[in-house]
């Protein structure tokens, strides 16, 4: 059992997107979509074009926002407002994950490479309000995204929290790497797991395996 691996954990910092809510609600479809009009906007790119962009900002600087704003110069505040203007009712409460997040000893935070105020929609949408301690958007680490070091490292110097008494759990692997290397407990929250050394856990059910700490 993975418990006595987080015995030492004071802080729990969980992403939001396909991490707090289940991949097959398919709500960040609908960000995508916001993502490759605003690419349209900014490049006078053609859709399938655009699209080809996002995905490569999205490879090559870990956020589309990123793309947007070292080769086109774009503003981040309108960009985030537009993209995040979405409707949550694919979303449900879901008791037992509040359960268990109320449950988790220490202090717990969100930290989303997504908008504060969009990451509250969605806490709240949840049934997770008042669980969390701290929420923080990618504005909270001047737009700088995960899985960029500097980013992790401005929210962790924000927050007060020690890494090394800390876990963290992600739907993207290559946001565990920094983590893992600040002496983070990391967990991979995905369908399938993936066999990597920054990968300490995985689960595909986030209650659960919440659960599985605290007894």
């Amino acid at each position: 059992m993975p418990a006595a691996a987080f015995s030492h954990v004071t802080t729990w910092v969980f992403d939001l997107d396909n991490t707090l809510y289940p991949p097959d609600c398919r709500l960040f479809d609908l960000i995508e979509l916001r993502m490759t009009d605003y690419v349209m906007q900014v490049t006078g790119a053609g859709r399938d074009e655009a699209d080809r962009l996002r995905s490569l900002w999205w490879a090559r600087h870990g956020t589309t926002l990123a793309g947007l704003m070292r080769e086109h110069g774009a503003d981040p505040g309108p960009y985030l407002a537009e993209v995040h203007d979405i409707p949550l009712d694919r979303l449900s409460p879901d008791p037992g994950l509040a359960r268990a997040i109320a449950a988790l000893p220490g202090r717990r935070i969100v930290y989303t490479n997504g908008a504060a105020a969009y990451a509250r929609r969605v806490v709240a949408a949840r049934g997770l309000e008042g669980l969390f301690d701290a929420i923080y958007g990618i504005e909270h680490a001047s737009y700088l995204p995960k899985p960029e070091e500097a980013a992790f490292l401005a929210i962790f110097e924000q927050d007060g929290l020690d890494p090394r008494r800390a876990a963290m759990f992600e739907d993207d692997s290559r946001n565990l790497a920094v983590p893992h290397a600040l002496g983070m407990r990391t967990v991979l929250v995905a369908p399938e797991p993936e066999d990597a050394p920054h990968v300490h856990h995985h689960t595909g059910d986030l209650a659960g395996f919440l659960r599985s700490l605290v007894r």
